[in-house]
């Protein structure tokens, strides 16, 4: 959290910066005017669910509960397809592969044993956002954004102690600035996504060994979340 602090700081310190600069000229001073532009957009990730325990008891009286208890990176590529709508307002929509994982802790309340598992999660995702900009200053514009995604994971891989829904929907937002280079403009934007739909897999016939079941038992509910750190290129 205090890194999504720092890099909030750091964004918000170079938007308000760029206010005490004098006028200077303009790189690509019609940019913003531009009917219909492409660009494309790399970046990391950190992919993170909030999970509900059940209190399930199983037959031999364990209660297990379990925790992501640490973010790992991701990798996250994208194509940015935005429309003019007036000075200050663009429509998005940017089609976006994420490539990640997660990794579980379970623990027994009683003996303290632990059991550790990962689930790797690949997924398409396509948001569709509100850009809502202030007035360009020099060669900065910070933004904020806001829209509403939807998401398929493909390759999942089933027989694991956890296995999550392949596809969900949630909002997102997010702020970033606008640099206007000589040739085009980078736009580091932070983004935070938050999933609505329920994402644990109840039905688990696909489990061969009956002793993991207790597993996905312990746990009633999982939301995803996701952080998105990019550079978009336009």
């Amino acid at each position: 959290m205090k890194r999504v602090i720092s890099l909030l700081f750091i964004l918000s310190a170079l938007s308000i910066s760029a206010f005490g600069q004098r006028q200077k000229l303009q790189n690509q001073p019609y940019a913003d005017q531009k009917i219909f532009h492409l660009g494309f957009m790399v970046g990391m990730h950190t992919q993170d669910l909030v999970l509900t325990q059940s209190g399930y008891v199983n037959e031999n009286g364990e209660v297990w509960f379990s925790e992501i208890p640490s973010y790992l990176p991701g990798f996250s590529v994208g194509l940015i397809t935005d429309l003019y709508l007036n000075t200050y307002t663009n429509l998005r929509a940017i089609p976006t592969l994420h490539l990640g994982s997660k990794d579980f802790v379970f623990k027994e309340q009683t003996s303290g044993e632990e059991f550790r598992t990962g689930v790797r999660n690949n997924y398409i995702t396509l948001p569709l956002q509100v850009k809502l900009a202030a007035g360009r200053i020099n060669n900065y514009r910070p933004y904020f954004i806001a829209g509403v995604y939807g998401s398929i994971e493909f390759a999942s891989r089933k027989t694991l102690p956890v296995l999550l829904k392949p596809y969900d929907y949630g909002i997102e937002i997010g702020v970033g600035c606008d640099f206007y280079l000589p040739y085009f403009k980078l736009c580091p934007e932070l983004k935070f996504c938050f999933g609505l739909n329920e994402m644990l897999e109840k039905d688990r016939s696909d489990l061969v060994d009956i002793e993991l079941m207790k597993y996905p038992l312990s746990l009633a509910k999982a939301m995803q979340r996701m952080i998105v750190l990019s550079f978009n290129f336009e």
